[in-house]
């Protein structure tokens, strides 16, 4: 069944030569090929300011720059992020951004008491992280932190559910079969829209 789906590339870098930009672009190929309908955003080509204040995060309007992305993400049934692991977790840039776009009134509501309303649920997720170290380093040594924070007080915190992960390891060293390999499994994604 055609999904609606949203494929944010996180990677900062522009240069084409990144894996981020062929495993994104594997999935959403394939993704439209297979009958989704399918809105790419690209961090990398977009101009925004980080937010230093808690009045802006709050009550601020969104950059003009970003306002296609949370239509994007609003209109969305699936979301699909994808980036590089810097320090552990995303880049600067992706939590930017994250926070530019998931302002209260728009992915979750304060309310008088208790936990913020949530306001983007029945959407699900897929994290694709490239990463230099192994992915069973990352996952058992490091237990996957800064992914986990991610789906759990930023993605799950605003409702969206499941989230699912692809993790891609050894990014460096990868023969060319390898690398294959991950452009298949995204193309495989993409036309199954998970």
């Amino acid at each position: 069944m055609p999904r609606r789906i949203a494929v944010i590339q996180g990677h900062p870098d522009p240069e084409p030569k990144h894996l981020c930009r062929a495993l994104a672009e594997a999935y959403a190929d394939a993704a439209f090929r297979a009958g989704h309908e399918v809105k790419q955003i690209d961090l990398a080509r977009l101009d925004f300011p980080f937010l230093r204040t808690q009045a802006d995060f709050e009550q601020g309007a969104v950059p003009d720059s970003l306002k296609p992305a949370q239509m994007a993400i609003l209109g969305a049934e699936h979301i699909v992020l994808v980036f590089p692991l810097w320090l552990g977790t995303m880049p600067a840039l992706v939590k930017a951004f994250l926070e530019q776009v998931l302002r209260p009134g728009f992915a979750f509501s304060y309310q008088a008491s208790g936990f913020p309303a949530k306001k983007l649920t029945g959407r699900s997720a897929r994290l694709v992280v490239t990463m230099g170290m192994p992915v069973f380093a990352y996952r058992w040594w490091f237990l996957a932190h800064g992914v986990k924070c991610l789906e759990r007080s930023i993605l799950g915190g605003v409702g969206i559910h499941p989230i699912r992960e692809s993790f891609f390891g050894g990014v460096g060293n990868a023969r060319d079969t390898t690398r294959q390999k991950w452009l298949e499994q995204m193309r495989d994604l993409g036309r199954r829209g998970a």
